[in-house]
């Protein structure tokens, strides 16, 4: 949601291996195949992982719902259609001539993964009890004002996931998913508070737990435009999308530079058979 999947550095292992003095590193006996196998059934498994199946049966059951706008359900359609143009002819990938292997934008500390833990639970966990409260009470107002916001946050992770195992995406293009969607997303909040601050009102003596409900559904619309505001403007913008650019810039040169040594050495190595040939 704040680049979850892009912004988190995801967790590596390890090298276990032993070394003694004077001799070459040696990995323990059948680790080394065991850990290759893990690697690939985890790359297999890992495109199909619960969270996203999660996420493409919520925005299923989102879409079919008929409580999706219009521009909201093709709004994703547009977006992934302008990344995959931005990949193609504004930035394309360069290969990292860095041997971590590693696409990780920005590494959070604690304090940052402790924000998206909040995030998570403010922009996620909240409105999916919310929607899912509003189903059981009969609450059609509560349902039509949050699920257009979990629609484009569903859709947004899911992005974010598979964008980040792919190669073919450049840091630039992989920032950019966040930040269209937080976008969109802070429109849509604004409708929903309008809606439930405006549109919605309680009869005069509304039992407890009425107001309760009501004044979640309040204060949880506020809550979400003053975290993704924040996150957009104190974050997304002046944090993640300059790191995406300067990596990106960074790799470009770095692939440049490698591309123009590679020609000299060959240049080199073809000068050196004449030289001997005329001496």
């Amino acid at each position: 949601m704040s680049g979850v999947s892009l912004a988190v550095a995801p967790r590596t292992e390890p090298d276990k291996t032993t070394t003694t003095p004077n001799t070459k590193p040696q990995q323990q006996p059948g680790r080394h195949n065991h850990h290759h196998q893990q690697s690939v059934v985890g790359g297999v498994m890992g495109s199909l992982r619960v969270i996203e199946l999660q996420l493409v049966a919520f925005i299923m059951v989102f879409s079919a719902s008929g409580l999706v706008p219009l521009l909201d359900l093709i709004f994703p359609a547009f977006a992934s259609a302008y990344l995959l143009a931005l990949s193609r002819f504004a930035f394309p990938a360069h290969g990292s001539t860095t041997s971590t292997g590693s696409r990780e934008i920005f590494q959070g500390s604690r304090l940052f993964r402790l924000y998206v833990i909040v995030g998570t639970a403010i922009g996620l966990f909240l409105p999916l009890a919310y929607v899912l409260g509003g189903f059981a009470r009969g609450d059609e107002h509560a349902v039509r004002s949050a699920t257009p916001h979990l629609f484009l946050l569903s859709f947004q992770i899911l992005t974010e996931n598979i964008i980040s195992g792919l190669s073919l995406f450049s840091p630039p293009v992989r920032a950019l998913v966040p930040l269209l969607y937080t976008v969109r997303r802070i429109f849509v909040i604004v409708d929903w508070i309008v809606d439930v601050w405006l549109n919605k009102t309680l009869p005069a003596n509304a039992p407890f737990k009425d107001v309760a409900w009501f004044w979640f559904g309040k204060t949880l619309a506020v809550a979400n435009l003053a975290y993704f505001s924040i996150n957009l403007f104190v974050f997304l913008i002046p944090r993640f999308l300059p790191r995406a650019f300067e990596r990106y810039f960074r790799e470009r040169d770095e692939t440049r530079a490698k591309i123009e040594e590679d020609k000299r050495s060959a240049a080199a190595n073809k000068s050196q058979p004449t030289d001997k040939k005329a001496d």
